[in-house]
């Protein structure tokens, strides 16, 4: 299924291609009509900024710029300072490796990161540079390297993740059998797993000297160094068989050798949700004083990523914590105290958007502190009310930007070039009602030059997740189709977010019962108001997206063309071969005691002899996620029947395609499938 638990989470899913803030003052006076179309070839020049990072003085933000080197056939990514005044902008690092997670050591005089160096083969570690300039040092070499960190207060030490074997076994060979003898076995983008375990490490930067912290009976994640530097909180999973749940609980432990950890979350729900939190950034949050700690915390597992995530503050001495966002009735993520501990700052998703939101500690006085119509991805508190943003509108790439008394003033300009050589399009909110009248809202853009009373072959491109939602961003994909003539909708259905929680619990357990009318609802507006033209009506997605068109053309005829990509069609086929398990029995029970619920949602695949679509299948040979033998199962049926199909197999890519070439493949593929079939 879609499942990358939240769009624009943002893998680098082909089907989103999401690159989030608006460059703000990029088009230049030379107006759109002399500017050129969008063509596939201008992913190649795409800039990703990263989250930014205020220097402890406030005068500098550091960042890194992600961009493609398409003679090797691979993406790269340096380092940047600009001053906050935005009068000076400096490269930091310039190399033909990556560096990336720039953090300032809180003295200020240094920045670490990460970068494997000049072995490209190599794993990540951990580097510093003098904040002024000059060649980096390495002070790491640990032989599963360093997948995170944060610094000390005192800026002598830094705490590592790490990976260590248990003692006594074996080495992990890569040429040998594959011994599995864990429940969670396989992890999309790692493969399969072995003893390894992450644990968090101490390195004293006098001596370079490593110490190993913690022995717990998981993977240990996202560490964070409390201010007055006695304790250092991270995230696990405990119990006797940690696989067997998805129950993670925020820890702290003395930054001694043979410290004992101390749990810090009580309960039973997702204390810190790691797919939510680890990758929007939410390590757990400390307060100025060091007595409190913020985080992302879930719903009851029973609703896997069906519940809202919300920010939580628990005593760092452990209690059962509050939520002072619940009342929202919405997703909210990255939260970090103000620097009085009066108020928890993070950022809240609300229909269609994502704004940067403050709250008081007790829930009272909530403030929006972006207006909606774009998406704020990222931001950094700095001294003196300082707060930098990463955001996006639809018709820029992610920029970041000083917040200063509700305005966003441009600091980087990464895209300016591109958006000043090409014409893009916005998006319109749109409001539309579903079979049984409820209200459905949704994204349009129009190809340029659109010119009213005209009919346009139309395209619906479905989000992933399955809890997610189309929201004002920039998305090539998008772009790029509207580009060659067609008008693109992205509708949000019943289980998408943005919406609240009762409304995206809909299609739990339901999948393709309460989405697919509100899909062909959509449709049927986009004709009623005379925008698509009926004969000419295309649908595709990635992940749940690709799975939630499989159920749209399974159940009706009228599409004339899909592209689905990494979807989920045979759940049976899924039990065991994906990473999901824990959550598909949460929704569905367990195939031999509930198989009713399993055939009911692989209707895709047991109705393949309803779709008459022609359907592009789309997937990673190393997907593992959604594992390619669904885009096969499905190609095949299709194949068998008659109906035109073709199955494109990218190596080497897991879920998110990575390889440039082959992103701008799959690209390629959509148009030329679309022009083929709604031509």
């Amino acid at each position: 299924m879609a499942i990358e638990r939240r769009v624009g989470i943002r893998t680098a899913l082909l089907a989103s291609l999401v690159f989030s803030i608006s460059a703000l003052s990029a088009i230049d006076a030379r107006g759109a009509e002399s500017a050129r179309t969008l063509v596939v070839d201008d992913l190649n020049s795409v800039k990703h900024v990263s989250v930014p990072r205020i220097s402890p003085d406030g005068n500098w933000v550091a960042y890194a710029i992600t961009e493609v080197d398409v003679k090797a056939d691979e993406s790269r990514s340096d380092i940047w300072l600009t001053r906050w005044d935005g009068s000076e902008t400096a490269q930091l690092t310039a190399t033909s490796q990556s560096e990336h997670s720039p953090r300032w050591a809180p003295d200020g005089k240094r920045l670490a990161f990460l970068s494997t160096g000049t072995d490209p083969d190599a794993v990540d570690q951990l580097w510093l540079v003098d904040a002024k300039g000059g060649k980096p040092d390495r002070v790491t070499s640990l032989a599963n390297g360093v997948t995170d960190f944060d610094w000390a207060p005192d800026s002598r030490r830094i705490v590592l993740i790490s990976g260590v074997a248990p003692e006594g076994s074996d080495a992990e060979s890569t040429s040998g059998p594959i011994v599995i003898d864990r429940m969670l076995f396989k992890r999309d983008g790692y493969g399969y797993l072995g003893k390894a375990r992450s644990r968090l490490h101490l390195l004293d930067l006098a001596d370079k000297s490593v110490t190993v912290l913690t022995d717990g009976p998981h993977d240990e994640i996202m560490p964070s160094f409390s201010p007055d530097g006695k304790r250092i909180a991270y995230v696990t999973k405990l119990g006797e068989d940690p696989d067997r749940h998805e129950n993670w609980d925020i820890l702290t432990i003395k930054p001694n050798p043979g410290a004992q950890p101390k749990r810090v979350t009580e309960g039973n729900r997702m204390e810190c949700d790691p797919v939510w939190g680890w990758s929007w950034g939410s390590n757990p949050a400390w307060s100025p004083d060091s007595r409190q700690i913020a985080c992302i915390q879930g719903g009851p597992p029973e609703f896997s990523w069906f519940s809202l995530q919300q920010v939580a503050i628990f005593s760092a001495k452990g209690d059962r914590g509050k939520q002072p966002t619940a009342a929202l009735d919405r997703n909210t993520t990255r939260p970090r105290f103000s620097n009085d501990g009066s108020r928890v700052f993070f950022v809240l998703e609300d229909d269609q958007s994502a704004v940067l939101a403050s709250i008081a500690t007790d829930g009272s006085d909530l403030q929006r502190l972006t207006l909606p119509g774009r998406t704020v991805i990222a931001y950094d508190l700095g001294p003196d009310g300082k707060i930098a943003v990463l955001s996006s509108t639809p018709d820029a790439p992610p920029e970041i930007a000083a917040l200063e008394a509700g305005q966003l003033r441009p600091l980087t300009h990464a895209n300016a070039k591109l958006l000043a050589s090409v014409q893009l399009s916005n998006a319109e909110a749109v409001t539309y009602r579903g079979a049984d009248g409820a209200e459905l809202h949704g994204l349009l853009m129009k190809p340029p030059g659109f010119r009213e009373g005209v009919r346009y072959p139309t395209v619906l491109r479905l989000h992933g997740g399955p809890v997610g939602q189309w929201q004002h961003e920039f998305n090539f994909g998008w772009q790029v189709i509207a580009a060659q003539g067609y008008v693109v909708f992205g509708p949000n259905p019943r289980g998408s977010s943005g919406r609240g929680e009762a409304f995206q619990k809909t299609i739990f357990g339901d999948w393709g019962n309460a989405d697919v009318p509100d899909v062909l609802a959509a449709v049927d507006h986009l004709v009623a108001i005379g925008i698509a033209d009926e004969k000419r009506l295309g649908v595709g997605g990635w992940s749940a997206g690709a799975m939630l068109t499989n159920y749209t053309i399974a159940s009706d005829p009228r599409f004339r063309a899909a592209t689905s990509g990494a979807g989920v069609s045979n759940m049976l086929a899924g039990f065991g071969t994906d990473e999901w398990w824990q959550d598909w029995e949460a929704e569905l029970g367990l195939p031999w005691e509930t198989p009713e619920n399993w055939l009911r949602v692989s209707y895709p695949f047991l109705h393949a002899d309803r779709i008459v679509t022609p359907t592009l299948f789309l997937c990673g040979s190393e997907d593992y996620n959604v594992p390619v033998i669904h885009s096969e199962q499905m190609y095949m049926a299709l194949k068998r029947l008659g109906v035109p199909t073709q199955l494109i197999v990218y190596p080497g890519q897991s879920h998110g395609i990575s390889k440039p070439s082959f992103q701008r493949d799959v690209l390629a593929r959509y148009l030329a499938w679309y022009d083929q079939w709604l031509h």
